[in-house]
């Protein structure tokens, strides 16, 4: 049995344990193998454990191993910091992109799926955190850019996504996720036309457990998947 392998397993143990306390379904949650920065050897190894959904931070990264690969029965998303300028190529070649923090970048990415006739899915990216260093909309204002989103015909909101900061413990996230439910939460209430707030992208190798118990649909685990990157 290959590493990975034995490390997925550990994982969905733990990921339905975690959401056995709260009542939910393994099923309901999705794994998003974190491959930035791991090699092709590695992604494919990750595929015969049994990983099919794969996220990147870069896009220039990303194409690469995505052409590599071609294999069409995978699903890639976008986790990083996205570029209006790169828009183009994400659109292209991500299923999801978690991390649209602007009108701007919305607009953008609208543009050029409409160029390639695509609804592109998006999540809303929240600085929970309110940290300089991390990207994301401030909470008060991701109401206002759903409303906005909305308006454009090739986007498809599908929820949020937010990182605390970084702590040993992860109890220490667990009040910034209750917060990012309740954001998801509140924006779904408004019954916004052509948007669906179904998933929380919350939690990664550090904090998963606390943040599946929190509500999180989509769990980003790279190091504890793959261990430690090149």
């Amino acid at each position: 049995m290959n590493r990975i392998k034995e490390n997925l397993e550990i994982i969905n143990n733990e990921i339905s344990n975690s959401a056995e306390q709260t009542k939910r379904k393994l099923e309901d949650i999705t794994i998003i193998g974190v491959s930035k920065k791991h090699s092709i050897e590695t992604i494919h190894k990750g595929i015969k454990a049994g990983i099919k959904t794969f996220g990147e931070s870069y896009v220039n990264e990303a194409v690469s191993k995505i052409d590599s690969m071609n294999d069409n029965t995978l699903s890639w998303h976008f986790i990083g910091h996205l570029q209006s300028n790169k828009a183009k190529f994400a659109v292209k070649y991500f299923d999801l992109i978690h991390s649209v923090d602007t009108l701007k970048l919305a607009a953008e990415i609208n543009k050029q799926a409409q160029k390639i006739n695509k609804k592109q899915a998006i999540l809303i990216q929240i600085n929970i955190s309110e940290e300089k260093s991390k990207s994301g909309i401030n909470a008060e204002e991701a109401c206002l850019l759903a409303r906005n989103i909305s308006s454009f015909e090739n986007l498809s909101l599908k929820g949020i996504m937010g990182m605390p900061p970084f702590s040993h413990d992860p109890e220490n996230s667990r009040k910034y996720f209750k917060n990012l439910k309740e954001i998801k939460e509140y924006i779904d209430k408004q019954n916004i036309p052509s948007i669906t707030m179904k998933h929380l992208s919350m939690g990664m190798s550090q904090d998963y457990k606390v943040a599946i118990e929190e509500g999180s649909t989509m769990v980003r685990i790279g190091t504890k998947l793959f261990g430690q990157r090149q």
